[in-house]
């Protein structure tokens, strides 16, 4: 979950690796370091904290030089400080490496590198990889390139590695396995990183390397791919799509708001082509050589972490009811260290924004291994999930800083629906009158959704009543629950109050035992099919003196008169009653984190991407 950043050319190779790893924060901010190749010299420096407090140190500094790597972490082996943080040097100081996963194996080789006389700064597994480089290129007749190459054939892990070696100048040598990173190719110079957005401001043309293949990339011979096995590879470049404007705040205070303002465009942006009403048709393109075969699947898996998870909880609800394909969503985590009964017929669908979480990965690889179909549906053009599955649809969400995520999960709701309406058009479990009625309804939620958006500054005064508070419970019914567990993981992730989300109608088996005049109990009372059944649900907590912000539907008159607070979204079918009512859930958590003085973008002990089991 680390951010890697390095750049060789004519340019101040500082200046952009530094300007990258501010853009790679969302990835780690523990601490933070750069490796300057100087006059056949390489000055490291290193420093605990955020990008800035880098900055802050390095400002009278020598970082002059064409050739340099960065790394801002999150910190997995060894305390976040100075010692710990990346780059780490060999023993004779020669060799400087930044690494993004884990060596799982680091401890036996720490060992034997010891017996050798190897000595250790840190307590970090990525010290022991780049000793292990050193003792191989010192103790035989291989070349740099060959010595990481050889060092990485005997590494268990994950890793993303860049290398730079003080005897060479004009020369980076960077390689991966389970951990994401990226070539990027200008004129006569060269980037690497975690993933396009330290790149896109210098070029569009990239090289997304695949697991096992180490680049080669030098200002005299270009780049040159070769898999740890030794057989060469040939590079291929792909274009970017990503626009710079997309990486600014945008005027906004922080890119989470930014992210939630911009819901209406990215759910517009996720719809775009994949419906017409004129025809009465949606379609997927990514999916469709495999349409067939996911129409007549036994059932459909979906694997997934964190708010992808809540998407997939709300897309069960949606593929289930307008499909009729029993559906099954698994914590990624946990379904691949189960033996999991999956068959030929089943299709298996990880969701991530990223395209690059590691459990998930490693899930689609265990369906992958029993016969299964795999669908990636992410953000990241080019991602792993994107490049390990079968078919798949892409969000279009655009880049999503914020630690947070918001617009990724509604683009994410978003793209299940339009599946879920596929499958059930042409299975025929849904009939073409509410089919016709859910596409005039899909069509008009970006517009919606603005509505929604007006009730910003309401929002913000309920927050002033409640950003104090310790504890805080959500409740939701039928596809509103994934909106409750979602609503709660918001509030814990970016303003640390404890928070959890329950189905209404399970208060009664335990958690109503909580409630008392100090607990907001925050409710998706929207009219539905469930609405008699809420409503007792609210009554039950009122009985117990406890708080109720509800999110209603426009003209409500009966939850209006018994909750404290209400927020007010349109009418819609009760199917895509989440791609609305999750903004005030948003909103709320934004509003409360910034009473509580707390980083918005950049909640402690998170980080954006999790590449790392």
């Amino acid at each position: 979950m680390c951010g890697i950043v390095a750049y060789i050319g004519p340019q101040n190779a500082y200046e952009i690796v530094i300007k990258g790893l501010q853009r790679l924060e969302y990835r780690g901010y523990d601490s933070s370091g750069v490796a300057i190749h100087n006059s056949k010299k390489v000055n490291v420096f290193k420093q605990k904290g955020k990008v800035q407090d880098l900055i802050d140190f390095a400002a009278n500094k020598d970082t002059k030089g064409k050739l340099a790597i960065g790394h801002t972490r999150w910190a997995t082996h060894g305390l976040p400080n100075d010692i710990n943080a990346h780059p780490h040097q060999s023993g004779d100081k020669k060799i400087s490496l930044v690494h993004n996963g884990i060596i799982e194996n680091y401890a036996i080789l720490k060992e034997e590198l010891e017996q050798r006389g190897h000595q250790f700064e840190s307590e970090t597994d990525t010290e022991v990889l780049v000793h292990l480089i050193e003792e191989i290129h010192k103790n035989s007749k291989y070349d740099l390139f060959d010595a990481v190459r050889i060092a990485l054939n005997e590494v268990i892990g994950a890793y993303a590695i860049v290398i730079i070696n003080s005897d060479n100048p004009n020369e980076l040598i960077a390689a991966r396995k389970s951990s994401p990173l990226v070539v990027g190719i200008g004129e006569e110079e060269y980037f690497c990183a975690s993933d396009a957005t330290p790149i896109i401001e210098y070029t569009k043309n990239v090289v997304y390397l695949e697991d096992g293949e180490i680049a080669q990339i030098s200002l005299t011979n270009g780049l040159k791919l070769k898999t740890i096995a030794n057989q060469e590879k040939t590079p291929y470049i792909q274009e970017l799509e990503m626009h710079l404007e997309a990486l600014e705040k945008g005027g906004y205070d922080h890119f989470m708001l930014k992210e939630i303002y911009e819901q209406p465009q990215s759910i517009k942006d996720s719809m775009r082509g994949r419906i017409s009403i004129s025809k009465s048709k949606v379609a997927l393109g990514g999916i469709l050589d495999y349409e067939e075969k996911l129409i007549n699947a036994k059932r459909l898996i979906f694997v997934a972490c964190g708010t992808s998870w809540h998407a997939g909880l709300v897309g069960e609800y949606l593929l289930e009811e307008i499909a009729r394909i029993p559906v099954e969503v698994e914590y990624a985590s946990e379904f691949r260290y189960r033996n999991p009964i999956i068959g030929e017929d089943d299709f298996v669908i990880a969701i991530s924004q990223s395209g690059e979480t590691a459990d998930t990965l490693a899930a689609l690889k265990l369906a992958k291994e029993r016969g299964a179909t795999l669908m990636g549906i992410c953000n990241v053009v080019g991602s792993s999930i994107s490049r390990e599955t079968d078919c798949g649809s892409y969000t279009h969400a655009g880049p999503e800083i914020g630690v947070a995520s918001t617009k990724a999960f509604t683009a994410q709701v978003t793209i299940l629906t339009l599946m879920a309406m596929m499958i059930g058009r042409r299975k025929g479990t849904i009939t073409n009158k509410r089919f016709n009625r859910l596409l005039v309804e899909m069509k008009a939620i970006p517009d919606k959704l603005k509505t929604v958006l007006k009730e910003n500054d309401l929002i913000e005064k309920i927050a002033k009543i409640y950003y104090q508070s310790t504890n805080a419970l959500y409740l939701g019914r039928g596809i509103n629950f994934p909106l409750a567990l979602e609503g709660a993981l918001k509030l814990k992730e970016i303003s640390y109050i404890h928070a959890e989300g329950y189905p209404a109608a399970e208060m009664k088996h335990g958690p109503i035992a909580l409630i008392d005049e100090e607990m907001p109990v925050f409710v998706i009372a929207t009219k539905d099919s469930s609405y008699e059944k809420i409503v007792s649900n609210i009554q039950e907590v009122k009985a117990r003196k406890g708080k109720i912000i509800a999110i209603v539907t426009q003209g409500d008159k009966e939850v209006k008169k018994i909750a404290d607070h209400y927020i007010e979204i349109p009418k819609c079918d009760e199917l895509l009653v989440p791609l609305l009512a999750t903004v005030p859930l948003q909103l709320l958590s934004y509003h409360i984190a910034l009473l509580r003085e707390c980083n918005v973008d950049q909640p402690r002990n998170l980080a954006k991407s999790v590449t790392v089991e």
